[in-house]
């Protein structure tokens, strides 16, 4: 796959004189703590959107929080562009080097401060594992409730700049909901504390302006998360549907029903088929689209929200319906859904994993919608979602070495994006902007939407060094983008008829 520059030139306004930055930063961090040497930083060249890569012009890994701050106040002071960067799984390019900028790696803060079984609260570096949160709270009865898939190798860090979510975050929130405080470092290096352990703080609400900021306003040096005690019983059931329309309008009935489940996820036809082969899991492969369902509480209300969901899913047309039998059967389960991107990467040389959420009562025709325009692109399309929230991740298939693929790709990208806002949606509901979908918030938000997000940057990052180029465009590139802005439905703002 070849490679192509992805920063625009006002995102590549910076003057940088690498030597003398070397200079300074060498003697402050330990030894093999900054990467000069082409192979080294070859590592780092992409996050977990493998499409984009880019070179960064140094590497810097400290192991302190002084090594941090001091490296931020060099490069603040030499207007030299900061990309932070945890464990490299996002999705969205978020992580995506400058050219000439300095990759902040956080890799070495993975310590798990403390765990407060009393105050149900762990204390953690941003480098720590989302599932090593749980793992180490579990003697106490307690775990950490966003679950992205990639949970076994995802940083804390990485989740709040992306506001994370996972299958469970239909009934327990993303990580906006379950991050109490945050310590970050501004550019600057000075050291801001937000949020609070108390249920409320005074103020204006910045820990949740931080979280989902993707690295643009301040780096993450300490999360305080919540911890939740686990639930005394869980009960798991498969559904199988002979269309996908019929999943989808499944989705819509349990929560018009009141019922919320734990977890409610769904996979088409081909996800079913690929995870099976992958995992084993026990899925029904000739089902069009197979609906996993958890519910968890007491055992009272369990059971009869199992009742009531089974009544539901009959009546939507669901052709078989299985009940995990124990905690191995129902952890099965879960396995294969949560295996499902990897197992679709092995239908295809590439895939191209997309994140936009929509209206759940939009699901049957949206997914429609997707099946025709991936059939007017050329490509196939592998839909594995949180269907419970309306958050899709369709899996676009493509071989980047044929000339023209990824281009397709990437437009049928953008169009299930824009299709999203256009029935009152969004185009990101957990992997954040990042690069990926930097043209299509031309058409979530207006001209004086951007505006204010560009002056809320400002506030944090006058100089505009931190993730330059990410998650906000200019309103250059919106008028290049050509694109109307389409915002939940409406017609475009008579304002803005050059865009």
């Amino acid at each position: 796959m070849s490679e192509r520059s992805l920063y625009r030139p006002e995102d590549t306004r910076f003057e940088v004189d690498i030597e003398a930055l070397i200079t300074r930063l060498r003697p402050l961090l330990p030894a093999e703590g900054l990467i000069t040497h082409e192979q080294g930083r070859r590592a780092y060249e992409c996050d977990g959107l493998a499409a984009y890569k880019q070179l960064p012009l140094l590497v810097a890994s400290p192991e302190t929080v002084d090594q941090a701050r001091a490296v931020l106040q060099i490069c603040s002071e030499s207007r030299v562009p900061v990309v932070a960067r945890g464990s490299g799984t996002s999705l969205s390019g978020g992580a995506l080097p400058h050219p000439q900028g300095v990759l902040l790696s956080l890799a070495k803060f993975n310590r798990i401060k403390e765990i407060d079984p009393h105050r149900r609260i762990a204390r953690v570096e941003p480098g720590v594992r989302n599932l090593a949160i749980s793992e180490a709270a579990a003697p106490f009865g307690l775990y950490y409730a966003p679950d992205p898939s990639s949970q076994i190798a995802c940083s804390i860090g990485g989740n709040i700049a992306e506001n994370a979510g996972g299958v469970h975050c239909l009934k327990y929130g993303l990580t906006v909901h379950n991050v109490l405080q945050v310590t970050l470092l501004t550019i600057e290096g000075d050291q801001v504390t937000l949020g609070s352990l108390a249920p409320e703080s005074p103020g204006y609400d910045l820990l949740a302006l931080l979280t989902g900021s993707e690295g643009m306003l301040g780096v993450i040096v300490e999360a305080v998360v919540q911890l939740l005690p686990n639930p005394l019983t869980k009960q798991v059931l498969m559904a199988s549907f002979p269309t996908v329309e019929a999943g989808g309008h499944a989705v819509a009935a349990i929560i018009a029903g009141g019922i919320i489940p734990a977890g409610l996820e769904m996979m088409d036809g081909p996800a079913i088929q690929a995870a099976e082969d992958f995992i084993q899991a026990g899925y029904d492969t000739q089902a069009a689209a197979l609906l996993i369902c958890e519910l968890d509480g007491g055992e009272a209300e369990v059971s009869e929200q199992m009742r009531r969901v089974e009544t539901i899913l009959r009546e939507q047309g669901a052709d078989r319906i299985r009940v995990a039998r124990d905690d191995t059967e129902r952890a099965r389960f879960w396995a294969g859904r949560k295996a499902a991107f990897p197992a679709v990467g092995r239908l295809a040389p590439d895939y191209y994993c997309m994140d936009g959420t929509i209206p759940r009562k939009h699901l049957a025709q949206v997914l429609k919608r997707i099946s025709e325009l991936s059939a007017a692109q050329g490509l196939r399309t592998v839909n594995v979602f949180h269907a419970g929230d309306g958050n899709l991740h369709p899996l676009i298939l493509f071989d980047g070495n044929r000339p023209g693929e990824l281009e397709r790709a990437e437009q049928l990208g953008g169009q299930i994006l824009e299709l999203c806002v256009e029935v009152g949606g969004t185009i990101t509901g957990e992997h954040g902007v990042g690069m990926e979908k930097i043209d299509q918030m031309c058409v979530q938000f207006r001209p004086e939407e951007l505006e204010q997000f560009y002056a809320v940057k400002a506030a944090f990052d006058p100089q505009g060094l931190l993730n330059p180029g990410k998650a906000i465009p200019t309103l250059n590139r919106c008028a290049e983008f050509g694109r109307l802005h389409v915002h939940r439905g409406e017609l475009p703002h008579p304002q803005i008829e050059r865009f």
